[in-house]
């Protein structure tokens, strides 16, 4: 039977409701940590300017003169505005590719959780696995990352890891249009592709994690031949099949 109108919005409708979930769901704890830590400060600045214009209102009831009835109700508006203004202000900063490379080491396992959420719902649904595996690796990585020193051999073989290598298979990945996307090239689709890059990049990112709690800083050189000859191909695939003109 064919499907009316209001079945077609329905499941539109759910379409789009469980697209905005997938934007919203986290897929590790630092991103949710990164959030917090921004919404506490917005809140701190909401207190710091309401108790700022308390103050003035009450010096200037005192020393001037009473407030009445509409100088409490200004108060009250003044109070109102600086809530909707520091609540809005400043928004998140989301994070772009080109700054993870240059992230704070500290804040690298969050910030790129946060792009792969981000990046998450335009992928196939194996890969939105895979994703969230990653999560929980950046989740175990990132305290290991709180003492390594920045200067080391190993941090920057991690952003490279963290920073480069992950964020360029997925947005390279999302530049081959779609609907090529489903079509082999060399013996595998970019979806496969995608995949097994994926699940590499996992792999080594839970070895990094594990080799920096046994501090084995000797095991965390960044094997970037394999990892090219892993998913270099999106590149090719990306380059070879743009139309021209």
């Amino acid at each position: 039977m064919a499907m009316n109108e209001t079945d077609q919005t329905i499941m539109l409708g759910n379409a789009a409701i469980e697209r905005s979930r997938e934007r919203r769901r986290p897929i590790g704890t630092k991103s949710m940590a990164l959030r917090r830590q921004h919404l506490f400060r917005k809140i701190g600045r909401i207190c710091m300017a309401g108790g700022a214009v308390l103050i003035a209102a009450a010096l200037f009831g005192m020393l001037i003169q009473p407030l009445g009835f509409a100088g409490v109700m200004a108060v009250t508006l003044l109070l109102i505005g600086v809530a909707i203004l520091f609540g809005k202000w400043p928004p998140f900063p989301e994070p772009r590719q080109a700054d993870l490379p240059k992230a704070d080491l500290k804040q690298l396992a969050g910030r790129t959780e946060i792009w792969l959420e981000a990046q998450r719902p335009a992928l196939p649904a194996p890969a939105r696995q895979l994703v969230d595996g990653i999560g929980v690796q950046l989740d175990l990585l990132a305290p290991q990352l709180q003492t390594l020193d920045p200067a080391t051999p190993a941090a920057g073989n991690i952003r490279k890891l963290v920073g480069e290598d992950l964020p360029e298979l997925v947005a390279g990945y999302q530049r081959i249009p779609a609907g090529l996307r489903g079509e082999a090239h060399a013996g595998r689709t970019p979806d496969e592709t995608l995949v097994g890059g994926l699940r590499m990049l996992e792999r080594e990112i839970g070895e990094a994690a594990r080799s920096l709690a046994a501090g084995e800083l000797d095991k965390l050189a960044t094997r970037e031949r394999y990892l090219q000859l892993k998913y270099h191909g999106l590149e090719a695939e990306d380059g070879g099949d743009a139309p021209t003109s």
